[in-house]
C-alpha cells in the first residue's frame, strides 16, 4: 500500500509553532512494565480529545515480561501501535489478536471491557506506544469493539523529499488512513524523515495537535525538538488576534522518526478514575460498581 505523491498537494502557508515542550515521566504499569508517560493528566484539557500517551521501548525482558494482565476500561478508546515486539490481546468480549511489528490494535472500551496484553516473547526489543482517545458523551456506553490492523494494512506513501508516512488514522496528502472517527476526527501519522527533509501537514484550525519525536530531532518553527520530547503545537486559532494557522511544517535535523497526532476537541467535562473516563463523578461511581458486579464485556 505504498505510493509516491507530490508534496505540493498539501502546502502549509501559516505553520503552527511550538507552544511548549514536554519531557515524559518514567513510570510502570501492568505487572511492572517500564514506560514513559508523555501525555499526562495535566494535559488532558489542553490536548482534548487525547487523554494519555505512553511510550515504551526496551530490549531488557525484565522491563516488559510481566505485560498487562486483566484490567478494565470504560468510556474511551485505546490505540496501541507496536514498533517492535509481539503482544497478545484477549478481552471479555471474546476477542483475541496478536499485535506485532508495525501493527495497530484499536479498541473501543465503550460501556466496559476487561482485557489483557501479554508479551509473546522472552527476549529481544519491545517498543511502541499506547494512546487514549476520548469518546463523546453520547458514545461512552456504546458496545465494546476491537480491531487488529496488521502492518501491511496501514496505508503508506513517500513524498518527493523521501519522507515515509504511515497513515494510521485520518488522512494525509489525499491518502486515507486505516481508521476514521466522525466526532474526534483523529489524525495519527508515523513519520520517517531522512536527514534534512521537510514535511508539511494541513491541520484544521480548531484541532489540537502535538508531535512526539522518538528518534533523531526535528525543527518546528525555529525550535529544536529532541528525541523523547513532545512538542505541543500552538492552537490553530490564537486568542490574541494573530493570523490563524493552517498546519505544521517539520524539518529533520538528522534521520528522524516522529508521531504527528491531532484531533477535534470534544469540549466536554472529563471525569477520570484510573481506567474509567466519563463525564461526571456519578458515572465514575457507576463504572466502579458495574465492574465489581461483573457487568463489563457483555
Amino acid at each position: 500500500m505504498t505510493t509516491t505523491i507530490d508534496l505540493t498537494r498539501e502546502t502549509v502557508l501559516q505553520p503552527r509553532g511550538v507552544e511548549r515542550q514536554v519531557q515524559g515521566v518514567p513510570t510502570s504499569d501492568g505487572a511492572g512494565v517500564k514506560l514513559t508517560r508523555v501525555l499526562t493528566h495535566q494535559l488532558q484539557r489542553r490536548l482534548d480529545p487525547f487523554l494519555m500517551l505512553d511510550a515504551f521501548g526496551t530490549d531488557n525482558p525484565d522491563d516488559y515480561i510481566g505485560g498487562f494482565p486483566d484490567h478494565p476500561h470504560r468510556g474511551f478508546e485505546t490505540v496501541t501501535y507496536m514498533i517492535a515486539g509481539r503482544m497478545r490481546h484477549r478481552d471479555s468480549a471474546g476477542n483475541e489478536g496478536l499485535l506485532s511489528n508495525g501493527g495497530v490494535q484499536w479498541m473501543t472500551a465503550g460501556r466496559g471491557i476487561v482485557h489483557s496484553e501479554l508479551p509473546e516473547q522472552e527476549s529481544g526489543a519491545m517498543e511502541g506506544f499506547q494512546l487514549w482517545l476520548n469518546l463523546p458523551a453520547k458514545d461512552k456506553m456504546t458496545a465494546p469493539g476491537y480491531r487488529d490492523i496488521q502492518s501491511t494494512d496501514i496505508p503508506e506513501f513517500t513524498t518527493d523529499a523521501g519522507v515515509q508516512v504511515r497513515v494510521i488514522a485520518g488522512a494525509s496528502h489525499g491518502v486515507a488512513g486505516a481508521v476514521q472517527r466522525e466526532h474526534t476526527e483523529p489524525l495519527y501519522l508515523d513519520l520517517h524523515l531522512p536527514a534534512g527533509a521537510a514535511f508539511e501537514q494541513a491541520l484544521p484550525e480548531g484541532h489540537n495537535a502535538f508531535v512526539y519525536v522518538y528518534r533523531g530531532a526535528l525543527r518546528i518553527g525555529g525550535q529544536e525538538v529532541a528525541a523523547q520530547r513532545m512538542a505541543v503545537l500552538e492552537p490553530g486559532a490564537p486568542l490574541d488576534g494573530h493570523a490563524h494557522f493552517d498546519g505544521v511544517r517539520l524539518q529533520a535535523e538528522g534521520d528522524t522518526r516522529a508521531l504527528l497526532i491531532a484531533g477535534r476537541p470534544l469540549n466536554e467535562p472529563i471525569a477520570q478514575y484510573g481506567p474509567f473516563v466519563m463525564n461526571t463523578n456519578a458515572e465514575i461511581f457507576q463504572a466502579v460498581e458495574d465492574f465489581r458486579a461483573g457487568r463489563f464485556g457483555n
